[in-house]
Formats: C-alpha cells, structure tokens, sequence
C-alpha cells in the first residue's frame, strides 16, 4: 500500500474515532504522526516534531489567558456593556458589527489570525453575556476577516497578487477583492439566518465560572483601566508594528496577574489545553503530510484528472479540504503556481480561477484545526466543549462540502 493511501486513511480513521468517542484528536493526530511518519514515510523524529505549530500554540495560550484574566477583573464586561450601548441596545446588531471590524482591519493589512485573535474573544463574551448563538458570532468574525482578506493592502492579497504577477496571468485586484467579500458577506447572511435562532449547548454553570464573572460597576477601577491600556497595547503592537500577538498577550497577561495576584491565582485555567492538544496533534500531523510530499502529490493527480472546467472544480475542493486542516497561506502559496499551467494552456478565467481557488482556501478556516477555528473553540463561553466542538465540525463540513461549488459556480463557470 502507498504511503499516499496509508497516511490519507490514517487520517480519516483517527478523525471518525475521536468524533465519534470521547478521546481527544489531537493524542490520536500525534500517534499517527509518529506511527505514519516513521514506519510509512522513513522520518526521523525530528523532521516529525519540526511541524509543531509553536506559533500558533504562543497564539493560542497568550490571548486566552489575557482575555481570562480580564474576565477576572471584570474589564470585558464593561467592554460588552460598551459594546451594547454603541448599538443602542440591540444586541443582534453586535455579529455584524464585529464583522465588519473585521473586514475593515484585514483590508487594511492585519493579517487575519490577528484580527480574529484580537476580535474573537470579545465576540465570544457578548455572546455568552446576551445569550447569543456563539457559533453565529465566532463564524461571522473568522467570515469579516476574509471578507477583507484580499485587498491589495491585505497579507493574503499581495500574497496571491505577487504570486500571479510572477506569471503571464494578470488577475484584476478588484475583482479578487470585491469576489471574496462578497460571497463571506453572503456565507454570514445564510449563517446569521439559518443559525441565530438555534439553540446553544450550554454547559453547567459552576462556582469556578461564577467566579469569573463579576459585577459590572460604573466606573472603572485602576486594575481595569490598566487591563484597557494592555488590550490598546495589543492592538497598537499587533497591527501597527506586527508584532507578535501570542507573545505581546502573555506579556500583558503576566503583568496583569502581578499586580491583581488573589484574583487571578486560577487565571491560568481559562487557557483552552484541550484546543491546544487538538490543534497541535492536527496541525503536526499535516504538516508532516507536507513534509514528505503526500499534499503536493494529492494537488498533481488532482490536475491530470479531465477536462480544464471539471479540473478547476476539483482544485477548488482539494484546496477547500487541506485548508480546513492546514495553513490555508501555505496551500494558497502551492496551488496557485500549480495553477498556472492548466489557465495558460485553457480558455477559464484566469481572474476567475484564482479568485475561486482563494476563496475556497480561507472560506474553511472555520474548522478547529485552523487557528481562527481554534480561537473561536477556545474562547467560548458557557457551551458544552464537545457539542459545540461538533457543531463547528458540521458547519466546517457543511462548508467544505458547497463552498467549493458555490466559488467555481459563482466566479469560474459564467466566465469559462
């Protein structure tokens, strides 16, 4: 048997298992990365552990526990009351105006785990304040995020622009930009209405979350005052400087802690280990797949399979379902060259192809094993962690399964 097959059916095998029972993926992703990766691909462990996404992991422990300790002190709540009062109280205003924050600060050159990292854990708050759906709210900033993702000015923009501008393709800037905010403006009108109204897992409310949600007062206290002039910080290093965000947070997050020690003797729990675990082992595990080769192979017999149309549908989905796993960044940066020989030797739109194929990239990054998905599963509020943890699977896959068709449909097929 291949090691194509073995590591594609190992993969498949561990994500049934531990959806279906209650184990977390991540210890089966690392169990396979080592099995597959020694036995079936010949590497050694270190070329194994060099896709751990150390990143993402600083990311991810960082800004949950800045936000767990300005839960503790009671600053996001006077952030939410703000927030509530900025639209006058009509709470089922609040996901499209993180929406479109979002989209504003990724056109304008934040780089999307960024925005989503700085926006999700205070969506995530208004939505367990307001009894909110928080799958609606986390999906439709992770969707504002790309809405922008792709104007000239934006990372991923330049990147596919730099890229195609290497060619003898010539992909207008408005047409990638107005194509993907588009259709994310329409992913999260569909999301905010099919979605709003279903009901939320809640979990159990215990005296450890009791604990961390205190009363609103009036007037802020020196401690919270602080805690805003950190969140500014953050923002101001993050976007302004690009900055690291992962590490700008655990520096925040400690300074905080010191000068309120009693309080937030337990801050460190609000960090999401079982987020970590998953998305480590996942993100490995891929990684690795990368590493030996396998994604590329998937992407060439992707392209030898029939005629140019039906082709480029097939990239789409191939592109859609490694995204939802991996960086989707990494994959736009491998497709799009792999691309190029199938538009210059076909009459489909090159603009139309390229807009598709980065459509279908980030228009996945909803699942958990990405970073914007992980920040939403992590910062949640209230919910039951593994129903909630199934729903963004499902709307993931409910994603991964049209979103490909609705992108080749809507930007490849007219113009082909």
């Amino acid at each position: 048997m291949s090691p194509e097959v073995i590591s594609i059916g190992a993969l498949l095998v561990m994500f049934v298992v531990g959806t279906v029972l209650p184990i977390n993926l991540g210890i089966l992703a690392f169990v396979a990365t080592f099995a597959v990766g020694t036995a079936s691909l010949g590497l050694h462990e270190d070329e194994i552990f060099e896709g751990f996404p150390a990143d993402l992991f600083v990311t991810i422990v960082g800004v949950t526990y800045l936000f767990s300790v300005a839960r503790r002190n009671g600053t996001i709540d006077l952030l939410v009351a703000a927030g509530v009062r900025l639209v006058r109280g009509k709470v089922a205003l609040i996901p499209w105006v993180l929406f479109l924050v979002a989209a504003l600060l990724t056109a304008f050159g934040t780089f999307t785990p960024a925005a989503v990292a700085l926006l999700v854990p205070i969506g995530m708050n208004f939505a367990y304040r307001y009894k909110l759906n928080p799958l609606v709210v986390g999906m439709m900033v992770i969707s504002g995020g790309h809405a922008g993702a792709f104007s000239p000015l934006a990372v991923s923009g330049a990147l596919v622009l730099g890229l195609v501008d290497k060619t003898e393709l010539h992909v207008s800037p408005v047409a990638l930009f107005t194509a993907s905010f588009v259709i994310n403006l329409a992913l999260s009108l569909l999301t905010y209405l099919l979605l709003a109204k279903r009901p939320v897992p809640m979990a159990e409310r215990d005296d450890a979350t009791a604990d961390e949600d205190p009363a609103v007062t009036g007037t802020p206290d020196w401690r919270q005052w602080l805690t805003l002039a950190c969140l500014v910080a953050l923002v101001v290093g993050a976007l302004g400087f690009h900055l690291e965000v992962g590490f700008l947070a655990l520096a925040a997050g400690a300074l905080l802690a010191l000068v309120d020690m009693k309080r937030q003797e337990k801050a460190v729990d609000g960090i999401s280990w079982s987020t970590l675990l998953l998305v480590g082992g996942m993100m490995t595990y891929i990684a690795m797949l990368e590493k030996a080769g396998i994604i590329e192979e998937i992407s060439e017999h992707t392209a030898n399979l029939g005629t140019p149309l039906f082709v480029a549908l097939l990239l789409c989905f191939t592109v859609a379902i490694t995204s939802a796993f991996a960086s989707s960044t990494a994959i736009l940066t491998a497709i799009i060259p792999l691309a190029v020989p199938l538009l210059l030797s076909s009459h489909l739109s090159a603009a139309g192809v390229i807009a598709a194929l980065a459509v279908s990239t980030t228009i996945v990054d909803t699942s958990p094993f990405s970073t914007n998905g992980a920040l939403v599963l992590a910062n949640a509020r209230g919910v039951d962690a593994r129903r909630f943890y199934r729903q963004v699977i499902s709307y993931t896959g409910s994603i991964v399964a049209l979103g490909p068709v609705v992108a080749w449909g809507a930007l490849v097929l007219p113009w082909s």
